[in-house]
């Protein structure tokens, strides 16, 4: 199982080599308009629970990068399967349809690190100094990532053709982006909406990340709930690769 996870992983990396600038570039463009327009619109005009919106902001940009960075993989993956015809090549393959999950899922991860890594530099040119240097928040990062790479893996292998791909990002990822607690604070909401939010896993993620990018100690409840949902994608995720071997 090594070997097939080593071969799927290595193969999207190559592929994530090659176009690296115009990644890195991609990934700079929309957390930098977010920082530009909220950061200086608002900057430290706006207070939200003692820290300036910028500091607000950051870990939520980071938390929301990681979820959308992580999903991505969808694409890379409806791309091989309609028009290289690479899975094809793993079906008739013997790699395990576990070896294949875990390569596609680690491959999404290293994605979304490099996003955040970008975030956080983006930060530091705009004077934000917060606490990142702890397990907490790069704990946050990467049961985030693995719940959405999870998720991203299962739905690429329900979609029938490469054009359905932006309905995934309509329905799943839109929505969590702007009611997660990414821009601003869930407690605001009235009590109904809150309810509903606290169901998406984005909402634990950017709580822990904010928390601890604060120095705070998050409820580690959060990342018990992230750990399970993940767990259970990651499941999903296989047993749909099955369904699409067959």
């Amino acid at each position: 199982m090594i070997n097939g996870f080593f071969a799927v992983y290595l193969r999207e990396i190559l592929i994530l080599k090659r176009k690296i600038k115009r990644q890195i570039l991609s990934m700079s463009i929309s957390p930098l308009l977010y920082l530009i327009a909220f950061g200086y619109a608002m900057g430290n005009k706006v207070v939200v629970h003692g820290h300036s919106y910028i500091e607000f902001l950051i870990p939520g940009l980071v938390a929301m990068s990681s979820m959308t960075y992580s999903f991505g993989i969808s694409s890379e993956i409806n791309i091989a399967r309609f028009y290289w015809q690479i899975f094809d090549e793993f079906q008739a393959s013997p790699i395990s349809d576990v070896a294949y999950v875990l390569g596609e899922v680690a491959a999404a991860i290293t994605r979304a690190f490099l996003g955040i890594f970008i975030i956080l530099f983006l930060g530091y040119i705009f004077g934000v100094h917060l606490n990142y240097l702890n397990l907490y928040f790069f704990g946050g990062i990467l049961l985030n990532s693995f719940v959405f790479a999870s998720i991203a893996v299962a739905l690429a292998m329900l979609v029938k053709s490469h054009a359905d791909q932006a309905f995934l990002s309509s329905f799943v990822i839109t929505p969590m982006a702007f009611l997660g607690g990414t821009f601003f604070p869930v407690d605001r909401l009235p009590g109904w909406a809150q309810i509903f939010i606290k169901l998406l896993p984005i909402t634990h993620a950017a709580r822990v990340i904010r928390k601890s990018a604060f120095g705070e100690i998050p409820n580690l409840n959060s990342y018990l709930i992230l750990f399970v949902l993940g767990i259970i994608f990651f499941g999903l995720a296989i047993k749909t690769v099955a369904m699409a071997r067959d």
